[in-house]
Formats: structure tokens, C-alpha cells, sequence
């Protein structure tokens, strides 16, 4: 075990240090675009303005013999565009495929100054942090970059679960964690092609009425995900990272997908994917708080500022566990008040 004196060290020469503290930004929505596609990155400026985060896939969706080609797209438009401040990030393909080292030593050295976190998929333990964690600090010390790519991981594995806090804990570079539904259930033989949401199959059902024991008896949809989100987001809080959910395949539905968003919002993650532009719409009003919840949220804070004894405010009794929420409320909302004006207004910032 390495000791924790070492642990903010560089793990190569010449590498930059690692960061001690995850920063904090606008992270609502991670956009999903095709490098290899010419007529989709020819929005991606369009896409800056709009999305918090976007991200030049390289893995799922990219077909084999489009691999290079999105790799190469990549590269022109992370010398080429103005993001505007908005972070450029990367999915590159999984550690075991033939592209994962060609992927990691091309965009470190050609992009790697403008490339704030790369997305690994699939990572089943601590061991596939690690690595990269080596990989990354050598390529970073050979192009003297300034600061470290930071590192997100997928949870998409029955095994990627049973080790999460310790993949959280892995390496000072550890970003956050998406969660991905999809090859989450194929690892767990998951009877479902669903990519998110629930199932109409996974429910539960009232007990029948004793008085009419043949009468309809009400059922009510249950979510699949519920445990696995929650622990991912435990996992991610206690080490100091950013819990986000993953995709939502159902482009067509949008309120399941706006149901599924909010359900992962409320659990604590700061953000989801958008596969389609209109998941884009979808995740921003999700994750931003309501403007009425901000308002009480503030009237806490006022009544307490130091968030110490007990206050009764609209009937509701505030003491220091709820002033905690409410802070936590506040703050995201400045955050994203600081990127959007109709934000700024709608939560008198």
C-alpha cells in the first residue's frame, strides 16, 4: 500500500501534480458526439453553447473501421474549435480493445492541454484506475503538460459494482463515475433491452381485497436501478468525486427520460448523458434546482446563518441537517447561475 505522503505525488517525471480537489462546475449535461461524423462536427460549436460538458466519443457507437477516423476527428477539433469555456472530454475505447493505448498516447499528445477528462469504460476495479492513472502521468510528463486529465470512470459491470468505493478511491485524478444501465445489465443477465428506465415487468401488487378477492388489484412500476445509482453516488461522495447517470436510449421518450433524470437528481447526481440534442433540454431543466426550492433554500440560510439552534419556517422545522441541504441547494444554483442569465433571474442572483 502506497503510503498517503506519496499519494499527491506525480507518478511520473516531469508530470504535472495531482489535483487535491475535484473542481466544481456546471455538469448538468454530457453531450455525446461522433468525431468521425463531418456534419455532426460541424456543430459542435452550436453544441459548446449549448451543453455543459461535451465529450468526442470514441468507444460504443463508433463502428470498428470508423475508430481511427474518430480518433483523428477528434484531434482536429480539440486543436481547431472554440469551446467558448466549455470542457472538452473524451470516451476513448475500452482497456482491453486494440485502440485504448493509440487513443490515450495520440490525444494526450496532441490535444492533451485542451482535454480536461478522459471517460474509461467498463473499469471493473481499482487496478484499471491505476493503470491509466501510470499511462497518463508518463504521456503527461513527455508533452510537459501543465495539469493532469483527470479520469471518469463507467460503472458497467457486475464486478465495476462490487468495487466502486475502491475504484472511487483509486487515484487523486478520479473525476467521477457514470453510470451505465445497458452493459450493466448484460453483465448481471438482466432479462431487459431496455438502455434505462424502468420495466413494466418489474413491479410490485396490491394485496387482493378482501372483499372482492377477484378484483383488479393495482400495481405500481418499480426502478431496477435504484440501489446501484445510490451506491454509485455513495461511493463517488465519500472520496470526493461526481456521481453522474449515463444514457437513456429511449430518444422518442421523453418523459421517461425526464422521469429517469430526475429520479438520479434527487439521489445526487450532479448530472446525466444526452445522446439526441433534446436530451440536452431535458437534463438542464432536471438538474437545475426548482427556482421555488432555491427561494425557501435561501430563506434558511437567512433565518440561519450559521446554521446553528432550530427555526419554524412555514411550519417546517430547519435545524442544522436541513440548513446542510439547503446549502448545498444554494450553492449549485449560483454555480449554474454563473453560466446561464435565465437562471441568474429565475433564482434572484
Amino acid at each position: 500500500m502506497r503510503s498517503p505522503r506519496d499519494f499527491f505525488k506525480p507518478l511520473a517525471l516531469g508530470a504535472p501534480s495531482p489535483v487535491t480537489e475535484i473542481p466544481i462546475k456546471p455538469s448538468r449535461v454530457i453531450h455525446f458526439f461522433d468525431p468521425s461524423n463531418p456534419k455532426m462536427a460541424a456543430k459542435v460549436p452550436d453544441m459548446a453553447k449549448q451543453a455543459d460538458i461535451l465529450l468526442g466519443n470514441l468507444e460504443d457507437a463508433i463502428p470498428a473501421d470508423k475508430k481511427i477516423d474518430a480518433r483523428e476527428g477528434l484531434v482536429r477539433i480539440g486543436r481547431e474549435v472554440d469551446f467558448a469555456g466549455t470542457p472538452l472530454w473524451t470516451r476513448v475505447n475500452s482497456l482491453d480493445s486494440p485502440w485504448f493505448l493509440d487513443d490515450a498516447i495520440r490525444l494526450v499528445g496532441e490535444i492533451g492541454a485542451r482535454l480536461e477528462v478522459m471517460m474509461i469504460p467498463k473499469v471493473e476495479g481499482p487496478w484499471d484506475i491505476h493503470y491509466v492513472d501510470r499511462l497518463l502521468a508518463q504521456l503527461e510528463g513527455r508533452h510537459k503538460l501543465q495539469k493532469p486529465i483527470l479520469v471518469h470512470a463507467i460503472l458497467e459491470t457486475a464486478q465495476g459494482v462490487t468495487h466502486v468505493e475502491e475504484i472511487c478511491a483509486a487515484s487523486p485524478r478520479m473525476q467521477g463515475v457514470s453510470f451505465g444501465p445497458a452493459d450493466l445489465a448484460a453483465s448481471r443477465r438482466m432479462k431487459t433491452t431496455r438502455v434505462g428506465g424502468g420495466h413494466p415487468a418489474y413491479l410490485v401488487r396490491n394485496d387482493p381485497d378482501p372483499k372482492n378477492p377477484q378484483a383488479p388489484r393495482p400495481t405500481a412500476q418499480q426502478d431496477p436501478w435504484h440501489y446501484s445509482i445510490a451506491r454509485m453516488v455513495d461511493a463517488c461522495t465519500a472520496n470526493g468525486a461526481l456521481p453522474f447517470y449515463g444514457p437513456f436510449g429511449d430518444i422518442a421518450d421523453s418523459l421517461g427520460c425526464e422521469d429517469q433524470f430526475r429520479a438520479a437528481f434527487l439521489l445526487g447526481c450532479v448530472g446525466a448523458w444526452s445522446l439526441h440534442p433534446s436530451q440536452i433540454t431535458i437534463a438542464k431543466k432536471v438538474f437545475s434546482p426548482p427556482p421555488e426550492e432555491v427561494a425557501f433554500a435561501k430563506r434558511v440560510l437567512e433565518a440561519m446563518p450559521d446554521g446553528r439552534g432550530v427555526q419554524m419556517i412555514d411550519g417546517k422545522m430547519q435545524d442544522d441537517a436541513t440548513w446542510k441541504q439547503c446549502k448545498v441547494m444554494v450553492n449549485l444554483a449560483k454555480l449554474l447561475a454563473a453560466k446561464d442569465a435565465d437562471l441568474a433571474q429565475a433564482y434572484g442572483f
